[in-house]
């Protein structure tokens, strides 16, 4: 009698249009994102609306940390068996979370059209030995943007299509009085610092690992932080760089107190808005410079994607989100932060519209991005880099001996 019941009033419930407790099981997924470059919280919580409204049955609990705790937060949670089903990972992260398995193969998952249709150079994000552990979703590189007002001041035409002529034009702005110091960088003791050091290891065509063993030391490597203490020393450069972050380069940038600054392409739009910006309508962005007789241009891979966790309930649910997340309808609506992993998106008068200069550059950019070493003991040897750039910038240290003492602590 009692089930009989039960199930009438069941039965009424749904005809009366009345979700009866648990009459559909809602799946909820937890992600993981970063509050820093690229797209902004807001972006990331209007993407997922969208997600959500598209499917009811499924709720996402959005979490942001800065860049610099992503790593941690992902690992810590992993090793208490729970948290996280989707993560933003950095293309630094695959060779670690693979050994260590913390993210889920998902070669299997990846359709022949989303092969075709991202830009091959945006698959080194994801995949390692053979394998592809997420979707690309960040594509980046860091770029020299310039104050074209004050360049024009300066009497200088064209920005430097080289380092050194970047110190030259920086020479330039400091002696007429336009600024102290012309040029700002991200050089913290974090990863941001090893992405500007990375930029400028491809610029003289130098190499982190040489058969498994570090090689930065010398050549390329060696010649990259020379010129950053260079730089440092000659004042040319913001003596405050060594504390700053990609945030503090964008405030220095925007406030009209550099000329000249390295950052990611979410800086082209903000920097552009006249809503925060002092020199809005005045950004010029050109890849990074190159170095005479060895390279055009120079850049670092500082791309990132969405992977699901070994330790997802959910994964079917996970990589839904995942696949709307990375859709080129997506990423099409929210290009001026980010710009598409997707190769027809480059046509598409939408995406370029307003932005045609920031697309110019990356055309030149994302193709000659540099990898930071792929290594599952990549965390060691950036913690031991960093260090080896502070101590150089510091003068506690040559350059060669600063960067030797990193290779001995590297754990490679």
């Amino acid at each position: 009698m009692l089930k009989s019941i039960k199930k009438t009033l069941l039965g009424a419930a749904l005809v009366a249009g009345v979700s009866a407790p648990h009459a559909f099981a809602e799946t909820t997924l937890n992600a993981l994102f970063m509050a820093q470059a690229a797209y902004s919280e807001a972006d990331v919580r209007a993407m997922t609306d969208a997600f959500t409204k598209a499917n009811p049955d499924i709720k996402v609990n959005l979490e942001f940390v800065p860049y610099e705790g992503l790593h941690d937060k992902t690992v810590l949670a992993q090793g208490s068996g729970s948290g996280y089903d989707v993560v933003l990972f950095d293309v630094i992260w695959p060779a670690e979370y693979a050994a260590n398995n913390v993210l889920v193969d998902v070669s299997s998952r990846i359709t022949d059209e989303m092969k075709k249709g991202v830009l091959p150079g945006a698959w080194t994000t994801v995949d390692y030995d053979g394998k592809s552990y997420g979707m690309p979703w960040i594509l980046d590189t860091k770029y020299l943007f310039y104050n074209k007002e004050i360049l024009e001041k300066a009497g200088i035409s064209a920005p430097p299509k080289t380092w050194a002529e970047l110190n030259e034009q920086a020479k330039i702005i400091k002696d007429k009085g336009l600024l102290a110091t012309p040029i700002a960088w991200s050089w913290s003791q974090a990863e941001a610092a090893i992405c500007d050091y990375t930029t400028l290891v491809s610029a003289y065509g130098g190499e982190f690992l040489k058969d498994g063993k570090p090689a930065f030391a010398e050549g390329g490597g060696l010649d990259a932080l020379t010129y950053m203490v260079d730089s440092y020393k000659s004042g040319l450069t913001n003596p405050n760089s060594k504390e700053f972050l990609e945030e503090d380069v964008r405030n220095v940038f925007q406030n009209g107190e550099a000329a000249f600054a390295l950052n990611w392409t979410y800086m082209y739009n903000m920097a552009n808005s006249e809503a925060d910006s002092k020199v809005a309508g005045k950004v010029g962005v050109v890849p990074a410079p190159g170095v005479e007789g060895k390279s055009e241009v120079s850049a670092v891979n500082g791309s990132m994607g969405l992977g699901i966790t070994t330790t997802s309930k959910s994964p079917d649910e996970a990589w839904k989100y995942i696949v709307h997340m990375t859709s080129q309808e997506t990423q099409n609506a929210y290009a001026k932060l980010s710009l598409p992993i997707w190769a027809s998106s480059y046509e598409d008068a939408a995406v370029t519209a307003g932005q045609e200069e920031l697309i110019a550059a990356a055309k030149l950019g994302l193709a000659a991005m540099y990898p930071r070493p792929t290594t599952p003991k990549y965390q060691e040897l950036s913690t031991a880099l960093q260090q080896a750039i502070q101590e150089a910038l510091l003068d506690q240290a040559t350059p060669e001996d600063a960067l030797k003492s990193a290779a001995d602590n590297s754990g490679l």
